[in-house]
């Protein structure tokens, strides 16, 4: 039986590719023309993807942009809850793409290593440990246990607490479309620092 999907330097070929320019519509560019746009104003692959659902990508950006753009959280903590979230997910896309919004928002290259090896590993505030808790226990248990809960109320009041985790739920969600779609990072963008086989089960 034929491969469905054909491999390419050891990995499988996008199951939904990019909608390749001559393919957009009017209402296609429209949408698009709002979307961010890599340094020679190339439109990023997550976005010439799902904007092949057009009705659900024009709902999908406002909340997005919400939680990346104009949350509460400090940028530190968001790209903290997001790199812990592609780790847990295996999502190399997402990895790739928020280790510069990372870094931007104050992570050092030893911070983003660190997120790998866990809540556990030296360096950490205990609020970033709290956090990175957090971010494993949405992805393990759907909810925060009690004691990373009362830990975080002491930091953060209900608005970050819901951003919280409704960032992680975003990212997970932007995952799981990602890796089963099978979308390419963009030139430029590396995952390096994304260990193989993350997001397995251990």
């Amino acid at each position: 039986m034929p491969e469905r999907h054909p491999v390419r330097h050891g990995k499988a070929l996008p199951r939904l590719g990019p909608l390749p320019e001559d393919d957009w519509d009017a209402r296609t560019r429209h949408l698009l023309a709002a979307a961010p746009r890599d340094p020679g104003g190339r439109v990023p692959n997550i976005f010439t993807t799902l904007v092949r659902h057009p009705e659900l990508y024009e709902r999908f950006m406002p909340f997005g942009g919400q939680l990346l753009r104009r949350g509460r959280l400090p940028g530190r903590f968001r790209e903290l809850l997001i790199l812990r979230t592609s780790y847990n997910t295996g999502a190399s896309y997402e990895w790739g793409r928020h280790v510069p919004l990372a870094k931007a928002s104050g992570l050092t290259d030893t911070d983003i290593d660190r997120i790998v090896q866990g809540p556990e590993a030296g360096g950490w505030t205990d609020l970033e440990r709290w956090l990175i808790r957090a971010a494993d226990e949405l992805n393990r248990d759907a909810r925060l246990g009690e004691a990373t809960w009362e830990a975080l109320v002491e930091h953060f009041g209900d608005e970050e607490m819901i951003e919280i985790t409704m960032l992680v739920g975003q990212y997970h969600m932007v995952a799981l479309f990602l890796n089963s779609a099978g979308v390419e990072l963009d030139p430029g963008f590396d995952s390096a620092g994304l260990p193989e086989g993350s997001g397995s089960d251990e």
